[in-house]
């Protein structure tokens, strides 16, 4: 009986923990963009995502080959790769994307904004697969919708530009999932998001270094010279990059342990926490619309996960 309580006070604890660790890393790195992108003056969003996805490609080849955190998975076709590929090249779409609208936007609108995945997840299912959701899981998206319409119409650091690459970066996360689940459906080509992850840095890497030569050419020398104003500047994009990974890492392990739900509940949460920490440190004004707008966002993803739960 003892040793029963002590196992679970043990697993109690490790899920505890990696709750911590993946809240942690996954509001780190929304906030350490933010300051990077906007207060530090470094507004290369292309070269940031770049950084990410070179320190996700070396952490997971360590973390699966050399600590064998998950078995390796091998590439057993071309077709296969091709798929991979097009998933990595969406896949950058949404982070650049999401990384350009923290330029322009604070990021407890950027979280509003985002939390209307389900919507855009629930239309390209539909459009893609003809898959059907009840139509209670329908009507319980619209007050997702509205929310952010009505926090958009109380946002005093509204910009137009920084709107549309947040909903183009949510829209593309979205597509991704969906793609995800149509190109690698088969079994033989199923892959874990770990070992996912190991093979999309290296393409996002290949696509966004061209893109980082041609649009944003003087990364370099702006970067040294940030450096030598900030003598940290090289520390936080070294913390950043490798705060991306621990975010991934993280999301599969918390998966694993607990459930697909628990992660989407715990989600919601984090999304509201990043607000409250946001505004308490970078002071971006608020209104009493927006926060309405926000909330009402937030309900609305609360009640749709519940009814996708009651009616699949």
């Amino acid at each position: 009986m003892s040793a029963s309580s002590s196992s679970s006070s043990s697993r109690i604890l490790f899920i505890s923990s990696l709750i911590i660790l993946w809240y942690s890393s996954n509001i780190g790195v929304l906030l350490l963009n933010k300051l990077l992108l906007s207060n530090y003056g470094f507004k290369f969003p292309i070269f940031l995502t770049m950084c990410h996805m070179s320190a996700c490609a070396i952490l997971s080849y360590i973390s699966i080959v050399f600590l064998k955190l998950v078995p390796f998975q091998k590439i057993k076709s071309r077709s296969q790769f091709l798929r991979i590929a097009t998933l990595s090249i969406v896949f950058c779409g949404s982070v650049v994307g999401g990384n350009i609208s923290l330029r322009f936007l604070p990021v407890s609108f950027n979280q509003a904004v985002g939390a209307t995945t389900p919507f855009f997840t629930a239309l390209f299912a539909y459009l893609m697969t003809l898959k059907r959701e009840s139509w209670v899981t329908y009507c319980i998206l619209v007050p997702v919708v509205t929310g952010v319409v009505i926090a958009s119409g109380g946002e005093p650091s509204f910009h137009l530009y920084g709107f549309i690459m947040c909903i183009s970066a949510t829209a593309a996360r979205a597509f991704k999932s969906v793609l995800q689940g149509i190109l690698l459906s088969s079994e033989g080509e199923k892959l874990n998001s770990m070992n996912l992850l190991l093979y999309m840095s290296p393409v996002a890497i290949i696509v966004l270094l061209p893109a980082v030569l041609v649009m944003e050419p003087d990364v370099i020398d702006v970067t040294v010279s940030l450096a030598m104003e900030h003598r940290f500047m090289w520390v936080l994009l070294l913390i950043n990059s490798t705060m991306a990974y621990t975010a991934n890492l993280t999301n599969f392990l918390v998966t694993k342990n607990t459930s697909a739900l628990t992660l989407q509940v715990l989600g919601n949460a984090k999304g509201a926490v990043a607000v409250v920490i946001s505004i308490l440190l970078f002071r971006n004004p608020v209104t009493v619309v927006g926060i309405a707008g926000y909330s009402m966002t937030v309900m609305g993803v609360v009640a749709y996960g519940e009814a996708k739960r009651r009616y699949q």
